[in-house]
């Protein structure tokens, strides 16, 4: 398989650079965690670092390293915010592995026992609800 180039005109690299609107949560000056518009449970976050790369194959471990942290940082604050049983992590490479938008992201997602995962493609969250979950969110940071 020839190496993939990134590609600038992505959704994330839009939502960074401010040209699509986006509920954000944190960010510093490697990071923004933003609210998943399509969440597959209340309090969906994404954690996308700054710095351009497809996904975890061809990031630089230095964004890697300055990313997880944030990614911990707010796994606790979804969990307290939404008083979840646990909270799930994911990071898909590639289109084989559910790679859907090609810039490097982690969403973090809080699961109650029992609670079924809305599918990701069902619909788009109303604004007012992802703003009232980011608000949650950040008293719990």
């Amino acid at each position: 398989m020839p190496d993939v180039v990134y590609e600038n005109d992505n959704i994330f690299a839009k939502i960074l650079r401010g040209e699509i609107p986006s509920v954000r949560v944190y960010e510093d000056d490697e990071v923004v965690a933003i609210m998943d518009v399509m969440p597959q449970a209340p309090g969906h976050v994404l954690v996308i670092p700054r710095a351009p790369s497809r996904n975890l194959l061809d990031a630089d471990p230095e964004v890697l390293a300055k990313t997880m942290p944030v990614v911990q940082k707010l796994a606790k604050a979804v969990k307290r915010a939404f008083e979840a049983d646990g909270v799930f992590i994911a990071q898909f490479n590639e289109p084989a592995a559910g790679q859907t938008v090609f810039h490097l992201h982690f969403h973090i997602i809080p699961r109650m026992d029992g609670a079924d995962l809305k599918r990701h493609s069902d619909s788009m969250e109303d604004a007012e609800i992802l703003q009232a979950h980011a608000d949650r969110i950040k008293a719990a940071l």
